[in-house]
């Protein structure tokens, strides 16, 4: 459900949706949430001094309903 959010958020703030992939992992302590977008969406998705990232980092925390949850955005090479 949490990864599904974030997807939707995501795409609705790139140019390249099709390029978006979440792909989630556990950890023995926490989810993590893992966004790959296309290069040139990158700075999109991080925003200026990474306000969009922390905001989608809240969104998802307050979704998350207590659990432990880490939205990492990571560098892809098309």
């Amino acid at each position: 459900m949490l990864a599904a959010a974030l997807e939707h958020l995501v795409k609705g703030i790139v140019d390249h949706p099709d390029d978006v992939n979440i792909t989630p992992r556990n950890n023995s302590r926490q989810e993590v949430l893992e966004v790959y977008v296309h290069p040139e969406d990158l700075g999109r998705v991080i925003g200026r001094n990474g306000r969009t990232a922390n905001a989608l980092r809240t969104v998802i925390n307050a979704l998350a309903d207590g659990k432990n949850v880490r939205v990492d955005v990571v560098k892809t090479d098309f």
